[in-house]
C-alpha cells in the first residue's frame, strides 16, 4: 500500500487529488497538510493532519507527496520535498517558469526520486475520443485543430492569487496549461507560436483571454479561452479532408468529483448521449452527420500510473519534462503577444533526466 501525503486542501486537493487517490487500489490517502482549517479531517476522518510541510516530511511512512497548493507556491514546496528525497506529484502548472521546472527535474534526478505533473485533462472523455478518431483516420488528412475553454465569468475571481500574475494567476497558466498539454501530447512540439493574450474584464488583474496559434508542417492548431463567452464555442473542432468533428459538452468528472470523497460508480466518466460529439463526413458528395460515442474519461488512471511507476512497473504517467514543454510554450506565447509577432520554438534547451 502506497501511503500518500497531500499538501493543500483547496479546490485542487479537495475536488481532484483526495477523491482520486482514495479511489485507486494500492494507494491510501494517509495525510494532508492543511494549515488553518479541518476540512480534510472532516471529509476523511482516518487521515493524519499536519499543520506544516515540515511536520509532514517527518512522516517516514509516506511514499508519495502531492502538491496541490496555489500555483505560485509549487516550485518552492516541490523543491523542499524533493530535497528531502521524496517522490512528488505537482498539480499544473508544475511551476510558473520553465527554468524552475528544469531545476526540479535536475533535483529529482540527483535525489533518485520520481517527479510527475498532474495534467489530468489527458483523461477527459473527449481526449481519448479525439485520439481514436485521428488514429482511425475518420477525418482524412487533418488540416486544422481547434480547442477552446470558454466561460462566462464577468466578475473577478474570489480567490485573490488567481488574479495576480506573479503568484501564478491568469487564464494562460490556468486553462492554457491544459490546452497546451493536450496539443503537445497529440501532435508533438510545434515549430512556432503566434499569440494574443489580453485582459478583457473590467479592472486591473492578470490575463483572462488568450488565443494561441501553433504552427506545424501542414497543420494549424488554435488554442483559446476567455471569461466573457455567454455562449461557448465547441470545445473541439477538427477539420480534415474527409470531414469535421465537433464536441461541445465538457467532461463530466469535475462536476461529479465535487460531490464525493471516493469514486464508487461502476459507470464513472461515461457521458450521456446528449454530450457526445458529432462527426460530419462526405459520403459520395452527401454530407452525413452522426454522433460519436465518447470514450469514458477516468482521472484515476493518472494515479494508477503513479502507483505502477512507484512499484517500478512503468514510467510516470506525465513526466516533468512534459510540464516543462507546456510552460516553455506558454512563455513563448507571452513573448509573441508582447512583440506582436510569431516566435520560433527552440526546443534544444529542453532539460534531460528520467523525469
Amino acid at each position: 500500500m502506497i501511503r500518500v501525503g497531500l499538501v493543500g486542501f483547496g479546490m485542487a486537493g479537495r475536488v481532484f487529488h483526495a477523491p482520486l487517490i482514495s479511489s485507486v487500489e494500492g494507494m491510501e490517502l494517509a495525510a494532508v497538510a492543511e494549515r488553518h482549517t479541518d476540512q480534510a479531517a472532516t471529509r476523511y476522518p482516518h487521515i493524519a493532519v499536519y499543520r506544516s510541510l515540515e511536520q509532514m516530511l517527518e512522516d517516514a511512512s509516506l511514499g508519495l507527496f502531492v502538491v496541490a497548493t496555489p500555483s505560485g507556491t509549487h516550485f518552492e514546496i516541490a523543491r523542499q520535498i524533493l530535497d528531502a528525497g521524496k517522490n512528488v506529484v505537482v498539480d499544473k502548472p508544475m511551476a510558473v517558469t520553465s527554468a524552475e521546472i528544469a531545476t526540479l527535474i535536475e533535483l529529482a534526478a540527483a535525489r533518485g526520486v520520481l517527479l510527475a505533473a498532474f495534467h489530468n485533462r489527458r483523461w477527459d472523455s473527449e481526449f481519448p475520443t479525439v485520439q481514436k478518431l485521428l488514429h482511425e483516420g475518420s477525418l482524412g488528412h487533418l488540416v486544422h485543430f481547434e480547442s477552446t475553454m470558454d466561460r462566462w465569468r464577468p466578475k473577478t475571481t474570489r480567490v485573490p492569487w488567481k488574479d495576480v500574475a506573479s503568484l501564478g494567476g491568469g487564464l494562460l497558466l490556468d486553462l492554457g496549461s491544459h490546452l497546451a498539454d493536450q496539443a503537445l501530447a497529440l501532435f508533438g512540439k510545434p515549430e512556432a507560436v503566434d499569440a494574443e493574450i489580453r485582459r478583457e474584464r473590467d479592472g486591473e488583474g492578470s490575463d483572462d483571454s488568450f488565443t494561441l496559434r501553433l504552427r506545424y508542417s501542414g497543420l494549424s492548431i488554435v488554442l483559446s479561452a476567455n471569461n466573457l463567452s455567454s455562449q461557448a464555442r465547441p470545445m473541439f473542432h477538427l477539420r480534415g479532408t474527409k470531414g469535421n468533428f465537433r464536441k461541445w459538452a465538457p467532461d463530466i468528472q469535475e462536476a461529479e468529483l465535487n460531490k464525493i470523497t471516493r469514486i464508487e460508480s461502476e459507470t464513472w466518466g461515461r457521458e450521456p448521449a446528449a454530450n457526445w460529439g458529432t462527426l460530419t463526413v462526405d459520403a459520395d458528395g452527401a454530407m452525413v452527420t452522426r454522433p460519436v460515442e465518447s470514450i469514458p474519461g477516468d482521472y484515476r488512471l493518472f494515479y494508477a500510473g503513479m502507483r505502477d511507476a512507484l512499484l517500478g512497473k512503468a514510467p510516470v504517467p506525465v513526466p516533468a519534462v512534459a510540464a516543462w514543454r507546456v510552460v516553455r510554450l506558454l512563455e513563448w506565447a507571452k513573448e509573441s503577444s508582447e512583440q506582436r509577432r510569431e516566435i520560433s520554438c527552440d526546443w534544444s534547451e529542453e532539460p534531460s533526466g528520467k523525469n
